[in-house]
């Protein structure tokens, strides 16, 4: 091997060429440039309480996507992506060993313990070998280093004075341009395969996946799942960079589609009624600073609203979440949460089954947890109300829920993931207490015809309207009549809150039709345009 000096990139969530330190430190330093990818066999385990698969067939099919994807860029360049399967810190003293020619390892710092864990063991690989390690910082809007706050424990617990200080006192960095050309691979170093669901003994009980019998070297039969494509979903895209500057383009440029965003993203049905940034932005195949950056464009160049400001106020929660991680550490993971609150928390695995297999015979909420497990995607409006359906209606353990959605969710971010998981539960950064969402008013509200509930729960098809949300407040003769009979086609209630009751047969949003442009089925009421402000600011404690 050449004895010129070769830097190993190694990539986790920032699957992408452009606003990436680490290409850029590479580019400058090397004379060789390794770009490594590891699956890492820890990510196709078990959860840590509950023990559900950690990976779901939805995010791994956009991952191998997106590291593809990001071969092909580099192939393009110049270069190209290894891949090994194995643990980062074993798979990078190997290549230093075979190599002998490494003089730095370079990485994105990340905040959760497993991934600090995985840091910790490439720098104790690279201290051993007298390698250098260079860390950079570049999964969130606003750098670490540029807060307004002297150290990280001054970090608010509350939201709202955290934007208000980053706004006034911080900047945006410029993004980094993407690099034409990559100094090539060390001669003689194989790329590796991209491996498959197979490969990583990817497996499912959900009815989202079709069932691939093989036989492994020891003949015994290994069932393995393949995702399912489902016409319905509102997430029909694939992973990678390429497709992510896709769909900004499209979401921006196109159709000007972020002009309505603040009216439109409380949808439940339909691609265009939010962004849909969140999967490229967990795996890095898209920068917050990029979009940032493109908004600031698009508001100069076309206009500028409430809707190109909310995008960015969204980008600004997903920095909070990551910086109460950074400052609260491991407790983002523990049962009393961020304020140390002891809830008598149940763990009936009945209950828990039924409302992650969407059974527990109320509509909104079996509609959400449908689609989730047969897409991997849920809206931001269907994951509040699940959420404060499993805490605050079921007094189920709230890491039940969040590793549930750990396993299934395409766009699933450790820190945004625990953080909101932790505000249902009324455990987290939250000024508020007993924050409940009432699923009758709020199917009402945002699905006022039924037509989300109807799309995920044929069995529901031929009940009219807004009664969807409550069959069993029904006649027998109107039940009979749509061919639905409570605990056999359709789960009766497993439980039904006092205050629901006041919503019944209520008619909200006007006539619910929507006329099917632009929006579609996703447009939401005049009315309730403002509702996601209220999950944050609301002093109501039951919306």
């Amino acid at each position: 091997m050449s004895a010129s000096r070769t830097i190993i990139c190694l990539l986790r969530n920032d699957l992408r060429i452009h606003d990436n330190e680490v290409f850029h430190f590479a580019q400058k330093n090397a004379d060789h440039i390794v770009p490594l990818y590891c699956f890492d066999p820890r990510h196709y385990m078990g959860t840590h309480k509950y023990n559900l698969p950690k990976t779901g067939p939805f995010r791994l099919r956009f991952l191998l996507d997106s590291v593809r994807d990001l071969r092909n860029t580099l192939v393009n360049k110049g270069s190209n992506l290894v891949i090994r399967c194995g643990k980062p810190e074993k798979v990078v003293a190997d290549l230093i060993q075979q190599l002998g020619s490494v003089s730095a390892v370079a990485f994105h710092q990340e905040v959760t313990s497993e991934e600090l864990t995985v840091e910790k063991g490439v720098k104790d690989v690279c201290t051993r070998m007298k390698v250098q390690v260079h860390t950079c910082w570049g999964s969130t809007l606003y750098h670490r280093d540029d807060l307004p706050f002297q150290h990280i424990s001054r970090l608010p617990d509350v939201y709202t004075q955290f934007r208000k200080e980053v706004e006034s006192k911080s900047r945006v960095r410029p993004e980094l341009p993407a690099l034409e050309r990559l100094k090539p691979l060390p001669l003689g170093l194989q790329e590796g395969n991209i491996p498959t669901a197979a490969d990583l003994q990817q497996t499912g009980n959900y009815r989202t996946t079709k069932r691939i019998h093989i036989h492994r070297k020891n003949d015994k039969k290994c069932v393995l799942s393949e995702p399912l494509n489902d016409p319905r979903s509102a997430f029909p895209c694939t992973g990678g960079e390429s497709q992510a500057l896709r769909r900004l383009q499209h979401y921006f440029w196109d159709t000007d589609a972020v002009a309505a965003y603040k009216e439109t993203r409380n949808g439940l049905v339909g691609v265009d009624y939010s962004t849909k940034f969140a999967p490229w932005l967990a795996m890095g195949c898209i920068s917050p600073r990029y979009i940032y950056h493109q908004i600031c464009r698009y508001e100069k160049e076309r206009t500028a609203n409430q809707s190109t400001y909310w995008v960015i106020f969204e980008l600004l929660w997903r920095d909070y979440f990551k910086f109460v991680a950074l400052k609260f550490g491991n407790r983002l993971f523990h049962l009393k949460g961020l304020q140390d609150k002891t809830i008598p928390w149940k763990t009936d695995m009945k209950l828990f089954n039924a409302w992650k297999e969407g059974r527990t015979g109320v509509p909104f909420v079996d509609a959400n947890m449908r689609e989730l497990a047969m897409t991997g995607f849920m809206s931001n409006r269907g994951r509040q109300n699940v959420a404060s359906f499993l805490t605050k209606d079921l007094g189920l353990d709230w890491r039940m829920g969040a590793e549930c959605f750990e396993y299934l969710l395409v766009d699933h971010d450790v820190c945004s993931n625990y953080g909101n998981w932790l505000y249902s539960a009324g455990i987290g950064n939250d000024p508020r207490e007993n924050r409940k969402f009432n699923m009758i008013k709020q199917g009402r509200d945002y699905d006022s015809n039924g037509d989300y509930v109807r799309l995920w729960i044929p069995e529901l098809q031929k009940i009219r309207g807004g009664d969807v949300h409550t069959p069993w407040t029904l006649s027998n003769a109107t039940l009979s009549h749509a061919e639905v009979v409570l605990g056999e086609t359709y789960p009766a209630p497993l439980v039904v809150a006092p205050e629901w009751g006041r919503h019944v047969g209520k008619k909200q949003g006007g006539s619910g039709s929507y006329p099917r442009g632009r929006q579609g089925p996703s447009h939401t009421p005049k009315q309730h345009r403002d509702r996601g402000v209220d999950f944050y600011f609301s002093r109501s404690k039951n919306l």
